[in-house]
């Protein structure tokens, strides 16, 4: 039966790094989830376990805050955000830093990945229409959410998972992991001024379109509810009853169906979580990864270590994705702290930036550019990706060294 478990993980990871199975129309959420029903119906995990490997909270908390995050996109809130950032009556290299910045605390509150599905449209006509470049703009869009993100608890998929398998406050995680953040956006915003230099040398021109219409209504309902989640994880209270209530308020609405609120959440990234959760198990349940782990430790490597995680997560990330690398991670490593979630959520964020396969918001902007027309591809990213990433990972490694035991 290990010998199953082994093949069934890896062709799931494998999976998760090709994004899809050639010649079928198979993503990484049905990767997963055709995974986690091979092992189930081969005995290699029972219902029980299958069912207690799955961390509800993580899901509950997630599903909660798309559901904050579809009342703002519903409203209009997001194209408006884009808009205004395009039809800024500054120099391209100040809308460029606008975009990084706008972007990231936007990420640091809302999931990223919807941030940057919401704005790329948007963004892409606006600043073709001023007769730029768009690509300079569209890698400040994806690198200013993923180093933004990393910031709080609630910034993405995988700060999630981290910050309820460890309970961490969400004051203190903002505390460690926000200066890096930080750091990450004005890395990102540096790199592509020195290596887009030709692109924003060009003078935008006139603003040539109006201001996309926002439900006023809604998008103030979605800011209270954003505050009251952001007042309520910082005292402390209870995530997920916070974010389910504060998402239940949300669904009573006179002019929006309920239909269409839940139509907006990313319901294959939820399943995406079920499966892996179970997959994972199934292969930490083999001992594998535990004697793996002891080999390290053997040889003189600290698994835990700020260098050799920084090394997994650079190589994790940009293979398999941060967030089947985190659950893998945290599935081998139960019993690590703080410090060590800390960095773990830093710098599989930050690692995203590296190449446009690290992280599926790099992902998302370049198919949401697709679709208006607009290329970016591989090596337009990592003309900037590298020596961001690089960079503030340096950085980053300082900040932990000074900070974190």
């Amino acid at each position: 039966m290990t010998a199953l478990v082994v093949a069934v993980f890896a062709l799931v990871y494998a999976g998760m790094a090709a994004g899809r199975v050639p010649g079928l129309s198979l993503d990484r959420a049905g990767v997963a989830l055709i995974g986690a029903i091979v092992l189930y119906a081969a005995g290699a995990i029972g219902a029980e376990a299958a069912v207690a490997a799955i961390d509800g909270r993580t899901l509950l908390v997630l599903f909660g805050l798309m559901v904050v995050s579809a009342q703002a996109s519903g409203s209009g809130f997001y194209d408006w955000c884009a808009w205004r950032i395009a039809a800024s009556r500054v120099g391209s290299t100040r809308l460029m830093v606008t975009t990084v910045l706008v972007a990231g605390a936007l990420s640091a509150v809302f999931a990223n990945d919807v941030v940057v599905y919401a704005m790329t449209p948007m963004l892409c006509r606006a600043i073709v229409a001023r007769g730029l470049d768009a690509r300079p703009f569209l890698i400040a869009l994806a690198a200013g959410a993923n180093a933004g993100s990393a910031a709080t608890v609630i910034g993405n998929p995988q700060n999630i998972l981290i910050a309820q398998h460890g309970d961490l406050d969400f004051l203190a995680f903002l505390a460690v992991c926000g200066p890096p953040a930080l750091i990450g956006l004005v890395a990102a915003a540096l790199t592509i001024r020195v290596v887009w230099a030709r692109a924003l040398a060009h003078t935008p021109d006139p603003v040539p379109t109006a201001a996309p219409a926002v439900d006023r209504a809604g998008a103030l309902k979605a800011g209270v509810a954003t505050v009251a989640l952001l007042v309520a994880f910082a005292a402390g209270l209870p995530q997920v009853t916070s974010v389910l209530v504060i998402a239940g308020a949300l669904l009573i609405s006179r002019r929006r169906p309920t239909r269409a609120m839940l139509g907006d959440v990313d319901w294959p990234l939820l399943v995406l979580f079920a499966a892996l959760f179970v997959v994972t198990a199934a292969f930490t349940a083999t001992g594998l990864p535990a004697r793996f782990l002891t080999g390290l430790e053997g040889a003189g490597i600290d698994p835990t270590g700020h260098g050799a995680l920084a090394a997994i997560t650079l190589a994790g990330s940009n293979t398999v994705g941060n967030v089947p690398l985190v659950v893998l991670l945290l599935a081998a490593m139960p019993t690590v702290d703080a410090a060590f979630l800390h960095a773990l959520a830093v710098l599989s964020t930050l690692a995203g930036n590296l190449l446009l396969t690290g992280s599926i918001a790099n992902i998302i902007v370049a198919e949401r550019a697709a679709s208006v027309g607009q290329r970016f591809g591989f090596v337009d990213h990592a003309l900037a990706g590298v020596p961001m990433t690089l960079l503030a990972f340096a950085v980053a490694l300082g900040w932990f060294a000074l900070v974190l035991p």
